[in-house]
């Protein structure tokens, strides 16, 4: 064969493996899989999966984008489109496979997400009811950003309602002062309304499925700030009057020196995690306002986080809630998308003329596989909220150990079990918790 035929082909094999890889992906986009070195905690549960989609409304909400500076509050009902994954009847024996129709970062692209929940399969009657789990997007973003952990804690015996947050979607991102008002509101309002649908006289599909009374809290950029503020996170007051903060000062509801806001604060509420949390960096909170935080929560960041920032942002809220059982798990050297967004579809590797860029970039990290940290996000959140939520004490060893991964010890005897030097991570693989840390500290004591 010619030499120059030889080196066209060379230079064309990186293209066709990648053209190849990229039809595979187009082809599945799945949201579901589970890697090899996932750790333990990673693995579905023994529940079949349903998902069905509702539609909520809050009657009477100030209606930000309306609203003028100096004039009376306008007021609108404001709609909330949920997507909801529960255990499903059929246990083991159960079919699995479902799709999603999914809105992208572009906008202009619709894409087909497949995963394990079967589209309005019946509810499982014999067990339950089960732990509340709410998630909610970045902005922008949709219910569909965090699908991948949807769907693996319902397999686990959790009810899980994840958030299309009206006015800070992929094809609805209005003002971003809509974002900073709303968004707690609307987990609150989530929370009173599965409550309300888990009532068994509700007449809804998840009556007597639900309990409210043991809801964990996920969020993700702007919706790890709403998540900082319903549990306890109280505004700064001069953050009122940041630029593109609500008309009238409306944030102040929300702030640490407003008395109704501490009154506010929703005991149901047991466990939380915030991935990427936004506005610490922006100088929403103080040390103060932090203090008012007493929810367990499990905090998650890339230690290069552009968006939300690290030290002075994820890490530096983690350090300040001082009144709460907290975790810190840092993936070294990811960005702001550590953890939280499902694999990029492969309609995202293309450029995009709408955004002027490359939308994978809104799903990816530079550094790390996202198949990866999403596994190793909910080994860690079935931890915490099996412990917070269902009472196993035991999930508590997962969350222990060496703080940072790489300084660990595999030392195992041949049936698997640990010997006396063995400090591994519980649940991980040899070698697979390098480029982690984990950090534990906890609640003050009372004075």
């Amino acid at each position: 064969m010619p030499i120059r035929t030889i080196f066209v082909m060379l230079l064309l094999a990186p293209m066709f493996v990648g053209a190849q890889a990229t039809s595979i992906t187009a082809a599945d986009n799945r949201i579901d899989l589970v890697t090899p070195l996932a750790p333990e905690l990673a693995a579905f549960g023994t529940y079949a999966v349903g998902a069905r989609t509702l539609t909520v409304t809050d009657q009477n909400r100030p209606d930000i984008l309306r609203t003028k500076q100096g004039e009376p509050t306008a007021r609108y009902d404001r709609l909330l489109v949920l997507e909801v994954w529960y255990p499903a009847a059929g246990g083991a024996s159960a079919p699995k496979g479902g799709e999603y129709r999914a809105i992208m970062r572009d906008p202009a692209v619709t894409v087909t997400l497949r995963g394990q929940a079967r589209r309005d399969a019946p509810p499982l009657t014999s067990d339950g009811p089960f732990p509340l789990a709410i998630i909610s997007h970045g902005y922008p973003g949709n219910r569909f950003l965090l699908s991948h952990l949807g769907e693996n804690l319902a397999s686990k015996g959790y009810v899980v309602v994840s958030i299309d947050h009206t006015e800070s979607t992929y094809d609805n991102a209005q003002a971003f002062g809509s974002t900073l008002y709303n968004r707690s509101l609307d987990q609150l309002f989530v929370l009173r309304e599965l409550a309300r649908l888990g009532t068994i006289s509700s007449g809804s599909f998840l009556a007597g499925r639900v309990d409210a009374s043991r809801t964990g809290i996920i969020g993700y950029s702007m919706g790890g700030y709403g998540v900082v503020n319903v549990i306890g996170g109280g505004y700064r007051a001069a953050a009122a009057a940041f630029p593109g903060a609500p008309p009238n000062q409306l944030l102040l509801e929300r702030s640490a020196e407003n008395s109704a806001y501490t009154a506010s604060m929703d005991a149901r509420i047991k466990a939380a995690v915030a991935i990427g949390p936004w506005g610490m960096q922006a100088g929403f909170w103080d040390a103060a306002g932090l203090s008012g935080i007493r929810t367990p929560t499990l905090f998650v960041a890339g230690s290069v986080d552009e968006v939300s920032g690290y030290e002075t942002g994820t890490r530096a809220i983690y350090r300040n809630a001082v009144n709460a059982d907290r975790y810190l798990l840092t993936f070294l050297n990811a960005g702001h998308n550590a953890g939280a967004p499902i694999p990029a579809p492969a309609e995202s590797y293309a450029f995009s003329e709408s955004l002027k860029s490359f939308p994978f970039t809104h799903y990816a990290d530079p550094v790390w596989d996202t198949r990866r940290m999403n596994n190793i996000l909910a080994h860690f959140v079935t931890a915490h909220f099996d412990a917070r939520l269902k009472g196993d004490t035991t999930r508590l060893a997962y969350l222990a150990g060496v703080p940072n991964g790489k300084d660990g010890v595999f030392a195992l005897d041949r049936e698997g079990k640990p010997q006396a030097t063995h400090t591994y991570w519980k649940g991980f693989k040899r070698g697979t918790a390098v480029g982690l840390v984990l950090e534990h500290e906890r609640a003050a004591p009372p004075r």
